[in-house]
């Protein structure tokens, strides 16, 4: 099986030099590239074929928001953003702007390669805990944009039914599904099936947008 092509785009050289460094060396990885903004990072993809990128948010020229709504937008390569959670208040933006997770930039060696080969397999790498700190993060945000209430999605949260109405609140404190059916007294198959109607029901590709959604309606109280 050939590697995993990535290429990491980040401003500040030394984190870039760190990633390459403890990437290379894994097997079944393999760094194609490196781009200090998001502007060079769609060049980059322009000339190299690359399965992941490894994106961090706040950059000069062109962030890493904007870059990965390009790049998907053009059905590129899939996007794991990198970020600090104390600096970076565009989580959600990216989230929504098409990325497949989000990694904190000291997430351990191991999962950082489990995120890669999950994102390049087609999955969301956000992980119930991880989901769990990023929603502590935001609930102490005094950043207002982030609480006010209306529907993101247009008008179909009204088609949830009230089970699945309760469900996307427990998906966005963080729970998994298997903490989700112990806390209703169901089958973690049947909260699944929830969960898969949720996301069809407001166009969404993942519980990590349904998170983003649930906050950004307002349906979560900070408090």
């Amino acid at each position: 099986m050939s590697a995993i092509r990535v290429v990491l785009v980040d401003d500040q050289e030394i984190v870039r030099a760190g990633l390459r460094m403890v990437l290379d060396g894994q097997p079944g990885v393999e760094v194609v590239g490196e781009a200090g903004d998001g502007r060079a990072a769609l060049e980059l993809l322009a000339q190299v074929a690359c399965d992941v990128v490894l994106m961090d948010v706040r950059m000069p020229v062109m962030n890493g928001v904007e870059a990965t709504r390009e790049i998907r937008r053009g059905d590129g390569p899939r996007v794991l953003v990198l970020t600090t959670f104390d600096q970076d208040e565009y989580v959600f933006d990216a989230l929504q702007a098409g990325a497949s997770g989000f990694l904190l930039k000291d997430t351990p060696l191991q999962d950082l390669l489990s995120a890669i080969r999950h994102v390049h397999a087609g999955d969301a790498v956000v992980s119930p805990s991880t989901t769990r700190r990023l929603v502590e993060h935001v609930t102490r945000s005094p950043e207002p944009r982030l609480r006010q209430h209306h529907d993101p999605t247009g008008g179909r949260l009204a088609q949830l039914t009230a089970r699945e109405h309760e469900v996307l609140l427990l998906v966005a404190e963080g729970l998994s599904n298997a903490e989700i059916a112990t806390r209703l007294t169901v089958e973690e198959v049947t909260v699944k099936t929830h969960v898969g109607r949720i996301l069809a029901k407001l166009g969404l590709r993942d519980r990590t947008q349904a998170a983003v959604v649930a906050f950004r309606s307002g349906l979560v109280d900070p408090a």
